[in-house]
């Protein structure tokens, strides 16, 4: 066994260990499971999904399946990441700590060279006799190129692993790029493809976590199942395509001059022109295409809901609907994908149906973070985790959505040194019930403040030449930030990518 592997497995023993000190058995449990039985759940990850959702009040979206998840639980509509890019973000819900912390900041490292004993949330469920399953991406993946594979996963993690490879994979040369100089990871690309859902590789992930669910019916089991898309390419079978005809999709407004107030850094080195230059048209098919492949994912969750109703198993399993990040579809007059600390992007969907709890069938405006899901968890599940943990379970707010909570949520993001910044620029950001403050390089890059009861859309940045009201607010959220999120850069230069 590696010098890893050891450190782990001690963390794991202490854990049972210390479940068995605090009497805190899996045996002990039996809220919200009508049977008594320690409660499943079902961990349900959706790659770069923004609030492209009904019961987020999108017009457009056709979601009905989310949107029933959401009547049977409790769904944040203020729930932010800890830093929009899918492997830091996924590592720091899957840790429960933050970016800062593990040392995560962008696409090629693995948190366990910073904290390798770390016990992450899967671990803490088996130490406990839960068994622990992944299909698909639940931790990083390069997509599409790694699609098949076990991508940037953590082994240490699950109990056993399914990749599955659909027909998206065979047919990539069929995909449309609208930016051919780029990789359709990176570009605006898209597929309506032939054929039906379980051909494709997401259709493949649901029918592979039902096999599970039905395997493990009599055991509690923590399953992650982790949807590719709506990522770069947006591919779905047309059908889904034909519910966005091209005349009802519209591009996000923006005011002449939006973007005179906004530092530099506020935009991403992958993003460098509004729209990349394209002309309205391939853009609207853009949007089209991302739609299509929300509402086919969510055909996939409806499975997934589908089997535990006919397994018996809703009353005896916690669902947590999540993606990684929000994404921009245009955006500030042209900001694409994610990799932003703007609303849209650090903001992203959060369910938790969780049996029994009081606050089913509500909606909560509270603010919380991505990296309160793992006390959130290892709380309603009853078994003991890690002291050190960052987050707060959510446990109040799923009794009571409007409890008091006074939360408030910082979002990061590392920009490499480029052609428009000198230097590596970290920004950081926080958001309160009614503000967001962002600061780049501790300000020395440029900083905003955003007044979402007047401004929601971010129009109007009162850092530049602020108010007295401003300049108040901004000694206030200041401290608050710098005592949540250092700003400081890795020692090791972090390589810009294009993914």
């Amino acid at each position: 066994m590696s010098r890893i592997g050891k450190l782990v497995w001690i963390g794991v023993v202490l854990l049972v260990s210390g479940a068995s000190q605090t009497g805190q058995t899996q045996d002990a449990f039996t809220e919200g499971g009508s049977s008594g039985h320690p409660l499943n759940v079902l961990f349900i990850a959706v790659d770069d999904l923004t609030t492209t959702l009904g019961c987020y009040g999108d017009p457009v979206a056709q979601t009905p399946h989310i949107d029933r998840l959401a009547a049977s639980g409790v769904c944040f509509r203020r729930a932010y990441n800890q830093l929009p890019l899918c492997n830091p973000t996924r590592a720091s819900v899957m840790t429960g700590l933050r970016p800062d912390r593990i040392k995560v900041y962008d696409l090629d490292r693995h948190f366990r060279e910073e904290v390798p004993e770390v016990v992450t949330l899967s671990q803490a469920f088996m130490a406990q006799g839960w068994f622990a399953a992944r299909v698909g991406k639940i931790y990083h993946y390069n997509v599409p190129a790694s699609i098949g594979t076990n991508g940037f996963d953590d082994p240490l993690s699950w109990q056993r692993t399914v990749n599955p490879k659909g027909r998206d994979k065979w047919e990539e040369h069929l995909v449309f790029n609208a930016e051919p100089h780029r990789k359709i990871s990176a570009a605006l690309s898209w597929l309506a493809a032939e054929g039906e859902d379980q051909e494709q590789t997401d259709g493949m992930v649901a029918s592979e976590a039902i096999r599970i669910i039905e395997e493990k019916r009599g055991q509690p089991f923590f399953l992650g199942v982790g949807f590719f898309r709506p990522h770069t390419p947006y591919v779905a079978p047309k059908k889904y395509f034909e519910r966005y005809p091209l005349e009802s999709i519209r591009l996000p407004y923006a005011p002449e001059g939006d973007r005179d107030d906004i530092p530099t850094a506020a935009f991403a080195h992958n993003c460098p022109v509004p729209h990349y230059g394209l002309d309205e048209g391939t853009l609207r098919k853009a949007v089209q295409a991302y739609y299509a492949s929300v509402s086919f994912v969510d055909a996939q969750v409806g499975r997934l809901m589908e089997a535990l109703d006919r397994l018996d198993l809703v009353d005896r399993t916690i669902i947590v609907l999540w993606s990684d990040h929000g994404y921009h579809l245009g955006e500030h007059g042209g900001v694409w994908q994610k990799r932003t600390l703007f609303e849209r992007s650090a903001r992203a969907p959060l369910i938790v149906s969780m049996p029994g709890a009081r606050g089913n069938g509500q909606a909560s405006f509270r603010v919380v973070e991505f990296v309160d899901l793992y006390p959130t968890l290892i709380d309603l599940a009853g078994i003991p985790g890690p002291e050190d943990l960052d987050g707060r379970s959510l446990r109040p707010l799923l009794e009571d959505p409007m409890a008091d909570w006074k939360g408030h949520a910082v979002t990061q993001v590392l920009r490499p040194s480029d052609h428009r910044l000198p230097e590596q620029v970290m920004g950081c950001s926080l958001r309160t019930d009614r503000w967001r403050y962002t600061e780049w390089g501790e300000g020395k890059h440029g900083v905003e403040l955003y007044d979402y009861h007047s401004d929601p859309m971010e129009f109007q940045n009162l850092a530049l030449n602020p108010d007295p009201e401003a300049a108040a607010v901004i000694r206030r959220l200041q401290p608050l930030l710098r005592s949540r999120a250092s700003g400081k850069i890795p020692s090791s230069p972090v390589q810009p990518s294009r993914l």
